[in-house]
Parts: structure tokens; sequence; C-alpha cells
């Protein structure tokens, strides 16, 4: 899953990865969390004959999906990955598959190794290379009751390369940026096109740094939380015995 990501990344290197004239500006993000706005950028407008405006439009989301059929949102979870295996068919997501795929630009994400009952340790997860990349989105428009407006999106998420599957088995989905135009491209590629896309990176794509546990909170938003932290020992885990096993007999388990 993804629950944190951060993007400190200028808004002129954020427009040229992503296409985007321009930007406005906007400040370095440390952690963000969901029902926050998110960058997203979606396919825009056809071209005009001869005109050399872009064909992406850029726009700021809540985190959260929240599909149009919903009644009571307070009912409803908060959606902010969608596992892309057979995302197509789920009722949550597969309109918004199939009419509004987007990139969520991103400088890295933060994952937990589990221990037990705790939280565990998190990491900060970046790209080995450096430099901003784009994750897989998905946008969805809600009307609410009192008739405004609300774009919200989520992330998608696949199996976590071999690199981090130590940390956690699921991982954003990174479009590769010569595969944005095909991935945007809701006129001519249904999603059925585009799935071969939805897989990890490779498992040298990413490092993952141990931080700190200043992560946890979603007040801390300054760049302390992404200094290299001390991980901690791992608790071992308690071998489950029936009364009057013997340790040198063979188990099944």
């Amino acid at each position: 899953m993804c629950g944190r990501f951060a993007l400190t990344a200028t808004p002129d290197q954020t427009a040229a990865l992503l296409g985007l004239a321009e930007l406005d500006e906007f400040p370095a993000r440390y952690n963000i969390s969901p029902t926050q706005p998110v960058l997203m950028a979606l396919a825009g407008p056809p071209r005009s004959p001869g005109s050399n405006l872009p064909d992406r439009q850029a726009m700021l989301v809540r985190w959260g999906l929240i599909p149009t059929w919903v009644k009571d949102t307070k009912e409803f979870p908060l959606l902010f990955n969608a596992r892309s295996e057979g995302v197509f068919e789920m009722a949550s997501f597969k309109t918004a598959m199939r009419h509004r795929r987007a990139l969520v630009p991103a400088s890295g994400f933060y994952e937990w190794q589990q221990s037990g009952t705790a939280k565990g340790q998190p990491y900060w997860i970046r790209p080995r290379r450096g430099g901003v990349i784009a994750f897989a989105g998905l946008v969805e428009t809600y009307a609410e009751p009192g008739g405004s407006e609300m774009d919200t999106g989520a992330i998608l998420t696949t199996h976590a390369s071999a690199g981090i599957a130590h940390i956690r088995d699921r991982m954003p989905v990174v479009i590769d940026e010569r595969d944005f135009a095909r991935w945007l491209d809701c006129r001519t590629q249904e999603p059925r096109d585009v799935l071969d896309l939805l897989k990890p990176v490779e498992p040298d794509f990413f490092e993952a740094i141990p931080v700190s546990d200043l992560v946890n909170k979603v007040a801390n938003t300054g760049p302390e939380i992404q200094e290299r932290g001390v991980v901690g020992p791992q608790p071992e885990k308690v071998r489950r015995q029936k009364p009057g096993a013997d340790d040198n007999q063979m188990t099944l388990l």
C-alpha cells in the first residue's frame, strides 16, 4: 500500500516531467497523507490544429477517491489506494480507470516494516537515481448532496519489487516516462490496453532508507523526517508450541 509520500521537486522540475507548460509555485511537501490535496496530471482536451498548447492539465485532488454513486461519504471507506489487480472490474474504480487515468508526481514514498502489533520501522523509499517520478493515479469528480463538486483521487498499487519486498508486499505503480502518453490516453486506449503498465519496477529502482518515527505524525512536515535513522532490533517471533511438544521433533507448519 502507499499511505504517505513526498513531493520535494520544484514546480519547474515537476512540470518538465509531466509535460506541462507551467505550474503555480508550491512548497516542498515531505509528508503527504490521505485526505490532503495532491497534484495530479490528466490528459487535456484534444489540441486544435496548429496549436502549441500542451494536451495535459494539472489539478489538485483530495487524496481518497469517492465514486459518483456514493450516497453517504461518512459511511464509505477512504480509498486512497486501488489494487491494480482487476481494477478495471472493481465498482469503485472501473469508471475512473476507463475515463480519468492520471499521473501523480512524487519524490518517493514511506513504508513501514511490520513487527508484531507495533506500527513498525518506517522507511523512506526513493528512486536510487534521484529525481521525480510519477505514480499511476485515478481521478473521480464527486458531486456532494449540496450541489458542490469535489475532485478526488487514488494511487494504484501492485506487488512490491524484490528490492523492497522485505519491507512490505505492496508498492505504488510507477509509470515510466516513455509510457505517460499511453497511460493518460483514455480516448483510444482501453483499460485492457494499459494493464501491462501496472507492474512492479526493477528490483534496484528504489533504495530504502530507515528513518525515525517522526514520519508517523502527519503534523511533522519538515525535511528532518527523511533523515536516516537507526533500525532497532526486530522482536523475535514466538513459535506457538503444543503442551508436551519436544523441540527436537520435526513439525509440519
